[in-house]
C-alpha cells in the first residue's frame, strides 16, 4: 500500500493527556491515525484527506478566555468529526450548542441509556457503562441535534448533528474503563467514516522497505545500534532493504548490563549476518565521568563522549551518507501543553543517540511514525527473537543513571551484578513481560548489616518495578512478597558489597521512572 492510498484518521489534540491512547485505539482498528495540534492550519488538515477527524478532550473551558480552539473551517470539509469530552463541547458549541459549568464534577463510571443509537451505537446494548472526566456539559443544543446518550447528571452525553457529520461523547471512549468504548471507535471508524480497516505492520513494512529502497539507492547507511527493540528493528528493517548497504555501529560505553555487547554480537552479527561495528570504549567514558554526581551532568558526558566515539567510528566507513535512527511517534508530536505553553524539561531525554546535524548525514528514521506496541510486532514479524522484542527499556546513558553519586568501576560491578539477578528472577517468575520495566538501583548510602556474627557497613540496593503503556505515566508494581523476598535474598547473599534491599513504591508522576 502506498502511503498516498493510506487511510488516516486525524486525532486533533487539545492537551488532553489521552489523546495517544486515542490514536493507538484507532490504528489497533487497522486505521493509519496521526496527531495534530489544536493550532494546526485548516489547508495542512485538508491536505492529509482524512477520512475522519476526532476532537480530544482538554482540561480547559470552552468558553474562558484563551482557550484552545480548532479553524472552524473544518466542519464544512464534509469529513465526519467525533468530539470526545472537551472536543464534543467545542464542537457543540461553534455548532449551536451552550456549554456551562456543571453543578458537580462527574467521574468515573457512570450508568448511561442509548436514547438512539445511530451509526455510533449500533449493536450495542440500551444500558451501558462509560467513563466520565468532566466539569461542564452542553447543556443545551438547537433543533439542529439530536441526543443519542443521557445519563443521570448529563442529559447529553452523546449528541448527532442532523446534516452536519459531527457526533460528540462526553465520555471517553478510549479507556478501559468503558467496556464499549472500543466498539464504538470501530462503529465510528466502519459505519460513520466508511474505512476500509487495512492498515496493518505487514503493509507498513512493505512500504517502508519501497521508501528505503527509493531514497537511498546505492547509498550507505550507518546506525547507532544500541541493542534495544527500537534501533534493532531498524536495524532488521533496514537490513531487508538494503542488505549489505548498512552498517551498524555498537558502541560500549562499560555502562551496559552484564554480557551486554557479547549478545549484540551474537545476535547482529553471528545470527542475523548484519555489518556490525564493535567499539569498547569504556575507559574514554569512565575517565570522563570520573569525580561527576550531578545528573544532568553526567548524561552531558555521555552524550558528547558518544557523539564523539560514533562519529570516529563512522568516519571509517567509506561513503557513509545516511544516519538511521530509532525515533518513535511519541519523540515526535506536536503536543499542546495544559498550560499553553511548552511543557518543562524534567531531564536530557535518556537516549543520547540523537546526533547533531554537524556529522553530515541525512537524518532516515522508519518508524517514526510508529508507537512502542507497533514497532515491538514489526520485530515479530521480521524474525527479531521474542527475548529482544519484549526486552525492557534501557536508558541511553545506561547504569550511570542508575548508580546515585559518581560513577566508578567498583560500583558498576555491584549494580550489574544486582541488576542481572533482578532481571533473571523476573523472567524465571513469569513476572518479566507483566511489567514495563524492573531493574535495581544502587544508592548513595551504606547501612549497618550483620553478616556471619560480624557487623557490615555496606551498600544499599533499591528495587524499581513499574508498569505503564508509553512510560508518561507509570505506577509501581505489587510484586508478590515471596518473589520480592527471593531477589533480596539473592542478591545479599550473592552480591559482594550490598546488607540492604529497599522496594521503591512510589509512581509517576509526581516520580520519574528512573532515579536520575
Amino acid at each position: 500500500m502506498t502511503e498516498a492510498k493510506r487511510e488516516t484518521v486525524i486525532v486533533i489534540d487539545f492537551g488532553a493527556q489521552y489523546s495517544q491512547l486515542i490514536a493507538r485505539r484507532v490504528r489497533e482498528n487497522h486505521v493509519y491515525c496521526t496527531i495534530l495540534p489544536c493550532y494546526a492550519k485548516i489547508e495542512r488538515i485538508a491536505e492529509i484527506a482524512p477520512k475522519g477527524i476526532i476532537l480530544s478532550g482538554g482540561p480547559a473551558s470552552v468558553y474562558a478566555p484563551g482557550a484552545p480552539r480548532v479553524d472552524e473551517g473544518i466542519f464544512k470539509l464534509g469529513v465526519p468529526i467525533l468530539g470526545i469530552c472537551y472536543g464534543m463541547q467545542l464542537g457543540c458549541q461553534v455548532l449551536g450548542g451552550k456549554v456551562t459549568a456543571a453543578k458537580s464534577r462527574e467521574y468515573g463510571r457512570t450508568s448511561g441509556t442509548v436514547i438512539d443509537p445511530a451509526e455510533l451505537f449500533a449493536d450495542m446494548p440500551k444500558e451501558l457503562t462509560v467513563w466520565m472526566s468532566h466539569g461542564d456539559s452542553v447543556t443545551e443544543v438547537s433543533d439542529d441535534f439530536r441526543p443519542l446518550v443521557s445519563t443521570a447528571s448529563t442529559p447529553l452525553a452523546s449528541v448527532k448533528h442532523k446534516t452536519l457529520p459531527f457526533y460528540g461523547v462526553q465520555f471517553h471512549p478510549e479507556v478501559t474503563h468503558t467496556p464499549k468504548g472500543t466498539q464504538m471507535l470501530k462503529n465510528f471508524l466502519t459505519r460513520v467514516c466508511a474505512c476500509r480497516c487495512d492498515w496493518t505492520m505487514s503493509n507498513f513494512i512493505a512500504e517502508s522497505i519501497d521508501q528505503v529502497r527509493a531514497r537511498v539507492g546505492k547509498d550507505t547507511v550507518v546506525l547507532g545500534l544500541s541493542g534495544g527493540v527500537d534501533s534493532s528493528v531498524v536495524a532488521l528493517l533496514l537490513h531487508r532493504a538494503i542488505g549489505p548497504q548498512l552498517h551498524c555501529i555498537f558502541v560500549d560505553n562499560g555502562l551496559l548490563r552484564k554480557d551486554e555487547a557479547k549478545n549484540v554480537a551474537r545476535n547482529f552479527n553471528t545470527a542475523l549476518g548484519l555489518n556490525l561495528h564493535v567499539v569498547d570504549a569504556t575507559d574514554q567514558f569512565l575517565d570522563n565521568l570520573a569525580g561527576v554526581d550531578d545528573p544532568e551532568k553526567k548524561r552531558r558526558i555521555i552524550g558528547h563522549t558518544f557523539i564523539d566515539v560514533f562519529k570516529a567510528e563512522a568516519a571509517k566507513i567509506k561513503g557513509a551518507k545516511f544516519l538511521a535512527q530509532g525515533t518513535l511517534y511519541p519523540d515526535v508530536i506536536e503536543s499542546v501543553s495544559a498550560k499553553g505553553g511548552p511543557s518543562a524539561t524534567i531531564k536530557t531525554h535518556h537516549n543520547v543517540g540523537g546526533l547533531p546535524a554537524e556529522l553530515g548525514f541525512e537524518l532516515l528514521e522508519p518508524v517514526r511514525e510508529l508507537f512502542k506496541d507497533e514497532v515491538r510486532q514489526i520485530g515479530l514479524e521480521l524474525g527479531l527473537p521474542e527475548a529482544q522484542v519484549w526486552r525492557h527499556p534501557f536508558p541511553g546513558p545506561g547504569l550511570a543513571v542508575r548508580m546515585l553519586g559518581p560513577v566508578s568501576r567498583p560500583a558498576l560491578e555491584v549494580l550489574r551484578a544486582a541488576d542481572w539477578i533482578v532481571v533473571e528472577e523476573m523472567h524465571k517468575s513469569g513476572w518479566y513481560r507483566k511489567v514495563w520495566q524492573a531493574f535495581a538501583v544502587l544508592l548513595p548510602v551504606r547501612t549497618v548489616g550483620v553478616m556471619g556474627d560480624e557487623r557490615t557497613y555496606e551498600n544499599v540496593i533499591a528495587l524499581r518495578v513499574v508498569q505503564s503503556e508509553d512510560a508518561m505515566t507509570a505506577d509501581w508494581v505489587q510484586l508478590p512478597y515471596d518473589l520480592l523476598g527471593h531477589i533480596s535474598n539473592r542478591i545479599i547473599n550473592e552480591v559482594k558489597g550490598v546488607n540492604r534491599v529497599v522496594y521503591d513504591i512510589s509512581s509517576k508522576p509526581p516520580s520519574t521512572i528512573e532515579w536520575e
